[in-house]
């Protein structure tokens, strides 16, 4: 079984959650928290870190039973392919989304340094590091939706991953 991210329709990540979940199926919505002021009071509300999509894991064989759900538009891929979400792209937005530190989506980068967290509640949780004014950010990259999450941190607990050279020495 294999994890695929599903494109649904406007607001409906809860409705699919629920649908597959009756079903027995293993799926995942990564949620931040924000707040949103109105005229007489503020409250903090949960949002999807990636807008209009689920990810799901399932047998490829079974996508069309998942397909044929209400709200969901389509498997994401390239062409009319679906590919895969790795088992590690996951795992490492679960550990993002449950370190207790501010979670908050980002835009989808290309460039940048790449970095690990050595210390703390993300040890080993890998993504570039951003400076946005006197803060800095790691942005952990889902490729496949290129979109992207970023948690503020200490730069003291990030180090540099050594870049792999293709040419061999001589």
């Amino acid at each position: 079984m294999e994890w695929f991210a599903l494109l649904v329709k406007p607001q409906h990540e809860r409705a699919v959650i629920e649908q597959l979940r009756t079903r027995s199926l293993e799926a995942y919505v990564p949620l931040y928290r924000s707040k949103r002021h109105w005229s007489d009071r503020v409250r903090e509300i949960e949002f999807p870190l990636f807008s209009r999509y689920v990810f799901c894991r399932f047998n490829f064989e079974e996508r069309i039973k998942i397909l044929n759900l209400p709200s969901v538009v389509s498997l994401v891929g390239f062409g009319r392919t679906p590919c895969p979400v790795s088992q590690e792209e996951i795992d490492r937005l679960k550990a993002l989304v449950s370190s207790g530190l501010r979670v908050l989506p980002w835009p989808f980068m290309r460039v940048g340094e790449r970095v690990r967290i050595s210390h703390g509640p993300l040890t080993g949780v890998e993504g570039m590091l951003v400076k946005e004014k006197a803060a800095y950010r790691v942005v952990v990259n889902v490729e496949l939706l290129q979109r992207a999450v970023a948690v503020e941190i200490d730069r003291d607990v990030v180090e540099p991953i050594a870049k792999v050279s293709g040419m061999a020495a001589g």
